[in-house]
């Protein structure tokens, strides 16, 4: 039995945890002009790893293999944010972008390290 590369499933999570991550700058956005709402953001991607709790377990004598368990949930926090209008509403359209442009360059560089990593273990496989 093989187990999928850890790789790849790093990226996944990644993948995952910036998908809801720009939901929730989208909704923050979307709600810019709505009164006494706050800005929010999901927790750190380092922190979801670490409740990740990936253990590595020998399946064979020969091989080792670990526990793919997926984050149960993304907690979404307040934001700290740069300013409060009259309204209590705490979106800042600028800071917003921001973390937008964010997400999108993790993003990049998440598809870009899979792209490499993909390209490499299939020339191993062609000289094989």
């Amino acid at each position: 039995m093989t187990s999928p590369v850890y790789l790849f499933d790093l990226a996944s999570r990644q993948s995952n945890w910036l998908a809801a991550r720009q939901t929730t700058i989208s909704g923050n956005i979307a709600n810019a002009n709505t009164p006494g709402y706050r800005s929010k953001d999901v927790e750190a991607f380092v922190d979801v790893l670490d409740r990740t709790k990936l253990a590595m377990a020998a399946t064979d004598g020969g091989h080792i293999g670990f526990d793919a368990s997926r984050p149960e949930s993304m907690k979404v926090k307040k934001a700290d944010s740069w300013d409060t209008v009259h309204s209590k509403n705490s979106v800042s359209l600028e800071q917003e972008l921001l973390k937008a442009g964010e997400v999108n360059r993790q993003h990049t560089l998440n598809t870009s390290i899979v792209k490499a990593f993909h390209r490499m273990l299939m020339s191993t496989v062609r000289t094989s």
